[in-house]
């Protein structure tokens, strides 16, 4: 079954571009690039994966190094796992800043630290390159359709001419800022949910106890000030046990550790945040850490 959802693209020029990282993100964002006209090459630590996104959306191809597939490229994509992985693909002989073009422009989707979108930016300039944070918002459903929001810091004439051809995944692509600056909304975004899931766990957990019918609750609150996404799309599974989809409870203490390592730094106090990230530590500790991140009502059984 194809990880990729049907939809419909803008007209936009087509460009040469690169994905690097075929993971539950990039897989599917490299093939909305594809299905919207661009020229793609893309490249996955395990070929295999590459391969069967080539066999997915054919006319296009894969690449054995970060470095031959961003050759020739107007514009490089990567998705890839934390900071260390983002070195790997940009940075040394087979990284794709050694066969960028002059001018081209690398564009990060990582959720990684704001301090290596800036490195990157800074090493991206002295080699005549352009580089743009920009990491996504929407899991990995939005991925899969085309709809994700992704959040950019960087230089406006840059993410100008980035803009068109992210869309063919994106819903809203929007720059915050300077170089970080997109790493730093992300976190904003993490801090959001991270106290959303937990009073949603507690306000499940507590309905239950009760003896509600928290379908129903749930149906119902959801009219009023209570509502939120997380509300209307995990509310009712949560309630049902089911944590078998959507972003990893893995996943989300990778990007808490981001934001509260940038907290000792800017001054920021997160008590809430700090609290809750031990608890996806206790999940994690249950043998939960490939599950959604809703899982956290685990904890309150």
């Amino acid at each position: 079954m194809s990880q990729i959802a049907a939809k419909t693209y803008e007209p936009t020029p087509a460009r040469h571009v690169a994905f690097l990282g075929l993971g539950v993100m990039g897989y599917p964002m490299a093939g909305h690039l594809a299905r919207a006209g661009h020229r793609v090459t893309v490249y996955n630590r395990s070929p295999a994966k590459a391969s069967a996104w080539v066999a997915e959306c054919p006319g296009n191809a894969s690449a054995p190094t970060p470095r031959e597939a961003a050759a020739g490229a107007d514009i490089v994509f990567a998705c890839v796992g934390n900071d260390a992985d983002l070195r790997s693909v940009v940075l040394g002989p087979d990284g794709a800043f050694a066969g960028m073009k002059p001018g081209a422009i690398f564009v990060d989707h990582t959720t990684a630290s704001a301090s290596i979108a800036r490195e990157l930016a800074a090493e991206a300039e002295k080699r005549g390159l352009h580089f743009i944070d920009a990491p996504v918002s929407g899991g990995q459903a939005g991925a899969q359709n085309g709809m994700l929001t992704v959040m950019c810091g960087g230089h406006a004439a840059a993410f100008d001419k980035v803009k068109p051809t992210a869309m063919a995944f994106s819903r809203a692509f929007t720059l915050l800022g300077e170089s970080g600056a997109g790493q730093l909304a992300k976190m904003v975004n993490q801090i959001c949910i991270a106290g959303l899931v937990q009073g949603l766990s507690e306000a499940v957990a507590f309905g239950q106890q009760a003896g509600l019918d928290m379908h129903q609750v749930l149906e119902v609150i959801g009219k009023g000030a209570a509502q939120s996404w997380q509300l209307d799309n995990r509310g009712k599974t949560m309630a049902d046990d089911k944590f078998d989809f959507g972003f990893a409870v893995d996943w989300m203490r990778k990007d808490l550790g981001l934001v509260l390592d940038e907290a000792k730094r800017n001054g920021a106090r997160l008590p809430v945040t700090a609290l809750v990230d031990q608890f996806y530590a206790d999940v994690q500790k249950m043998g939960g850490g490939r599950w959604d991140t809703s899982s956290l009502i685990r904890r309150l059984r």
